[in-house]
């Protein structure tokens, strides 16, 4: 929820960056002015923020970068992930003065106040990390310019913003439409792309390979994803909470009822996890940068990645489980705390992970999850 007055600016406003817990911090207005409400979360990426702001899985978050230097090299309109800037308000320590770029069109300031984000800057985003990391990730506003108030008034606002845990958020963000990503080169298979969230490079990924993509609304349902005759189907990422997507945990169902090659990436993985019968819990501050690393245990290789998660799923790692799709097992797990990073079933071929192997932004080591979705596909049509 934000309000702001759009445009640029010529001088920062006094800004103020309020968490639900009581604990402020004052900087100086960055992008628009005015107020917006969140969750508080924070980001350990030192590049690749304009991929971060267009994420749509950010919906109705406050990104809190924890890179001191953000805007360095301006905003291109190469690198967007999406139509628009996705994060409710941004938090940066020491922005860029002058961005310095080849391939720059604008400041990331004026981007920002064009898009109507507001922000803050000037505020020590270590300590604030910290206070999260410590506390968890909260209810946050930030208050800049004429909504600057008694920090008490203030204070009750941000209590009244809604909750991430509970929160319903795929089909506000994903495309109303269906499209049509074509193959690049010879088209060798066509995929369903459930949207619930997607970023524009992860169809990309698949187009590289051949593959013709249809990207679905996050509510199409099972006829919808087989009336583009697929080899195989695809769940996005997504922001909000998986507890409350029963309509997409239902499609995949019936996917799997069919024995269609399914492939599923962060809310992917989360409606996979929910499909099988295993739960959803919100992690206490999530993973958000693209340094996190990942074990494939089906290797033992591990692997760089990059992740923007809150919610994660509780399966066991110690063993196979029965579900009522086969036998199922974690493939992936997080080596910083264990976290369950990705799942596939044994009896049929249907597999997700939590992080984003698309790297947009990010390293490339888990570019071969696109190959695997290939082999798939290719094992089903043999």
């Amino acid at each position: 929820m934000t309000t702001s007055t759009r445009g640029a600016r010529t001088q920062a406003a006094p800004a103020v960056l309020v968490l639900e817990d009581g604990r402020i911090f004052r900087g100086r207005s960055y992008g628009a002015v005015g107020e917006t409400f969140g969750e508080a979360v924070f980001s350990t990426g030192m590049t690749g923020y304009q991929e971060t702001l267009t994420d749509p899985s950010y919906h109705r978050q406050v990104v809190v970068m924890t890179a001191p230097h953000v805007g360095n090299t301006g905003v291109n309109d190469e690198d967007p992930e999406s139509g628009q800037i996705w994060v409710a308000g941004y938090v940066v320590r020491d922005p860029a003065r002058v961005p310095s770029n080849w391939r720059a069109k604008r400041t990331l300031d004026e981007e920002l106040a064009n898009q109507g984000v507001v922000g803050i800057s000037g505020v020590d985003t270590r300590a604030l990390t910290r206070h999260l990391r410590e506390r968890g990730a909260m209810r946050v506003g930030i208050f800049s310019g004429e909504k600057v108030a008694d920090d008490a008034a203030l204070l009750a606002r941000v209590k009244e913003a809604p909750q991430m845990k509970g929160a319903n958020l795929s089909a506000e963000v994903a495309t109303k439409e269906a499209y049509v990503v074509p193959a690049i080169g010879t088209k060798k298979f066509t995929v369903a792309a459930v949207d619930l969230g997607i970023k524009g490079m992860t169809p990309h990924r698949m187009a590289e390979r051949g593959i013709e993509v249809h990207v679905l609304p996050a509510t199409a349902t099972v006829e919808d994803v087989y009336a583009v005759n697929p080899d195989g189907v695809f769940f996005s990422n997504g922001p909000g909470d998986p507890a409350t997507a029963d309509g997409p945990v239902a499609v995949m169902q019936a996917v799997l009822e069919r024995r269609t090659p399914l492939f599923g990436i962060c809310f992917g993985n989360q409606i996979l996890g929910r499909a099988l019968g295993f739960g959803t819990y919100k992690l206490k501050y999530g993973h958000r940068g693209i340094n996190q690393p990942v074990q494939d245990r089906t290797t033992g290789k591990v692997e760089v990645t990059a992740h923007n998660h809150g919610f994660a799923v509780d399966a066991p790692l110690d063993k196979v489980s029965d579900t009522p799709f086969g036998r199922a097992e974690v493939s992936h797990v997080c080596l910083n705390d264990q976290v369950v990073e990705g799942l596939q079933l044994l009896d049929q071929p249907a597999f997700s992970v939590q992080y984003h192997p698309e790297a947009a932004a990010g390293p490339h080591d888990a570019a071969y999850l696109f190959d695997r979705f290939v082999s798939l596909m290719e094992a089903e049509r043999a």
